[in-house]
């Protein structure tokens, strides 16, 4: 019975590291996605409990947004804002994957490429 109670216990403690390795996500959560092109610099903040904030400046002006994350079908990030920013689709799917601070890469935002780094804390 001792032997049972072990490896429960010790089954129970490596299942919250299995399952975060398993979240593509993972890396994003209490960081800061910054993205730029077009004029415009956003700062987007992904929680582990699917939902997000963003600011979006540029033109002399500031959008703040929040809403609803998660990963479609194909790997996708898809956003659904509470209020879309003005002429975006609601939601805004674009290329997914795992990401670590200090990475940098490109995505294709409603038409334009954008330039996307993930910032270490939340900024």
């Amino acid at each position: 019975m001792r032997k049972i109670m072990i490896a429960a216990a010790i089954a129970t403690l490596c299942a919250g590291p299995a399952l975060a390795a398993d979240d593509a996500m993972a890396g994003y959560y209490g960081n800061t996605v910054v993205s730029t092109g077009g004029g415009i610099e956003s700062h987007t903040h992904y929680r582990a409990d699917h939902t997000f904030d963003s600011t979006l400046t540029g033109m002399g002006q500031t959008l703040v947004s929040k809403g609803t994350w998660a990963v479609d079908a194909q790997g996708q990030i898809c956003r659904t804002y509470e209020a879309a920013p003005p002429g975006m689709p609601n939601p805004v799917c674009i290329a997914g994957g795992s990401h670590k601070v200090g990475d940098n890469w490109t995505v294709t935002v409603n038409g334009q490429a954008r330039d996307v780094t993930l910032k270490a804390g939340v900024e």
